[in-house]
């Protein structure tokens, strides 16, 4: 059984984080929304109970577009949640370009607990871009994101077959 305790306190870490964030759509969603659904993504659709997994899920996003820092989660959550959020932080100090080719080359080499959560982002991600895009992305920005996040995906392909096939039913919708 999940470390409910834990999971509450990154749940509650993750919106203090996130508080001033929205996202692109059209409503401009509260931030914490996303790391929500990609935790309900891993558990109600996956079948995942693991605390370090969903919390992990639910912090995914905190180092990469927050002020947080590696040491703050260490010091909260300890070196396995901080491992897994590490693994699929993005270097915000390389170009965008450089960030997403670095995805698709480091998506095989991350842990296990890393791919499931990136799996879950993708999902959610191509989700929200069928219906709830950014308002300011053209429909080809939004194809391009739909392939791009294929090629970063596909791999990871081996890791879970069940949101593998998640995430080829929501690329399915590509617009």
């Amino acid at each position: 059984m999940g470390n409910i305790p834990l999971i509450l306190k990154a749940l509650d870490f993750a919106a203090h984080k996130h508080r001033d964030q929205r996202r692109k759509n059209v409503e401009a969603s509260p931030y914490i929304n996303h790391p929500i659904e990609l935790a309900r993504v891993l558990s109600n659709e996956g079948g995942f109970i693991s605390s370090e997994l969903l919390c992990a899920a639910l912090l995914h996003d905190t180092v990469e577009d927050t002020k947080t820092t590696e040491e703050e989660l260490l010091e909260l959550f300890g070196e396995g949640i901080t491992r897994i959020v590490m693994e699929v932080s993005d270097d915000k100090t390389k170009t965008k370009a450089e960030r997403k080719r670095l995805q698709i080359v480091h998506a095989s080499k991350i842990s296990h607990h890393a791919k499931l959560v990136k799996l879950a982002d993708k999902i959610c991600n191509l989700r929200d871009m069928v219906h709830s895009p950014p308002t300011n992305w053209s429909l080809e920005r939004r194809r391009e994101y739909f392939d791009w996040s294929k090629q970063v995906v596909d791999q990871m392909r081996g890791t879970h077959a069940e949101l593998e096939a998640l995430f080829d039913a929501a690329y399915a919708q590509r617009p």
